[in-house]
Formats: structure tokens, C-alpha cells, sequence
């Protein structure tokens, strides 16, 4: 037995529905820089690889705020994967701020140059993507993203024999309502090429 939520019904949210279901979430942990020079942090849950070749990471930001402002009139953002010893600098960080605020600056979070952008890095942050803005598109009242990505910087001890390891990067994922996902189990499963290497 099911209960269908209908999406037209004003009864039923379906974005807490769906930010309940699509579950687990990465975060992309956005910096950007006004026009008029303060850094802005702020995390969006909404947040994928776009494009493999050229390669392209994209958000979205849900509504009009600082994040997206900026990136408008910049064309520039850098996503820092948010890790789980910073889970409450993160979630603090999606307080509303007024555009003069800092984030960083109002939270004492350390921040350190990019090697590209504008923008500032998370000094603590295992994965910074430097962005140049590709493209936006609109939908209702979200704001697609998209960044061609100019680096990707790793801290050297969240790299294992040059690749990032996952337990090192230690990310973390947003749930439904106010939950996240801390350490989730990992397992390897090698994926078949062909029909033939399926196995029982």
C-alpha cells in the first residue's frame, strides 16, 4: 500500500517532500565575491556533475539570493565540499546574512586565496572546484547554475596514491527537514562493461 501525494494538491509541500526522498544530497558549499568585495559562503543542496567533457558542476539556488547575485554579476564561485567536522560552520552559514555580511568573516571561518578565481577557497575544506560561469537557467523560483570548471583542488591528505579517497574526503549530506547524513557505509561493486560480466 502507497500514499500518492499529488504535486497540485495545496495541501501537499513538494519540496519537502522531495528533499526528503532525493536523499542523500552532496553540498555544494558556494564562496563568491560582490561586486563590492565581500565574500559570501553559503551552502546549496541542490548540486551535481553536469557535463563530463568539458567539464561542468552545476547548483541551484532557490530564490534570489547573495550566492547567485554575485555569481550574475562576477561570473565567478568556487564550491568547497563541506566535510563533516565542519557541519555546523555549514549549517550556520545558511543563516540570511545581509548582502554587506561576510559569512566567513561573521562565523570565523578561515579562508584562503583560489588559484584562478576571485573568490576565496575554505582553508579547511578537503575539495575546492574553481568555477567560471557557464551558463544560468531559470525554473519557477530555482535558478540552475552552471560552472565550467578552471581546477579542482585537493588537500594533499585526502589524496591516495594521487586519487581522492572518500573516507578522507569525509563529506557530508543533506536529508530531509533539518537531518544529515554523517558517514555512510561504503562498499566497492565493479560495474559491468557487458551483459556477460554480470554476475549471480
Amino acid at each position: 500500500m502507497r500514499t500518492d501525494f499529488s504535486a497540485s494538491d495545496p495541501e501537499v509541500n513538494p519540496y519537502r517532500l522531495l528533499t526528503a526522498v532525493v536523499v542523500p544530497r552532496p553540498i555544494a558549499w558556494v564562496s563568491t565575491v560582490s561586486q563590492g568585495g565581500v565574500v559570501n559562503l553559503a551552502p546549496h543542496s541542490f548540486y551535481t556533475v553536469a557535463c563530463a567533457r568539458p567539464p561542468i558542476v552545476q547548483f541551484t539556488s532557490v530564490g534570489k539570493k547573495d550566492t547567485l547575485r554575485n555569481v550574475l554579476a562576477t561570473g565567478e564561485f568556487v564550491v568547497n565540499l563541506a566535510p563533516v567536522p565542519l557541519l555546523h560552520d555549514v549549517n550556520n552559514s545558511a543563516a540570511r546574512f545581509a548582502p554587506a555580511q561576510s559569512e566567513p568573516e561573521a562565523l570565523g571561518i578561515s579562508m584562503e586565496p583560489s588559484a584562478k578565481v576571485r573568490p576565496p577557497r575554505v582553508a579547511a575544506s578537503p575539495v575546492s572546484i574553481e568555477c567560471t560561469l557557464h551558463s544560468t537557467h531559470e525554473l519557477g523560483d530555482s535558478t540552475i547554475v552552471l560552472g565550467d570548471v578552471q581546477v579542482i583542488s585537493v588537500a594533499a591528505e585526502a589524496l591516495v596514491d594521487g586519487h581522492p579517497e572518500f573516507a578522507r574526503l569525509d563529506p557530508l549530506a543533506r536529508l530531509g527537514k533539518e537531518e544529515w547524513a554523517l558517514r555512510p557505509e561504503v562498499i566497492s561493486v565493479p560495474r559491468p562493461k557487458r551483459p556477460e560480466d554480470i554476475r549471480g
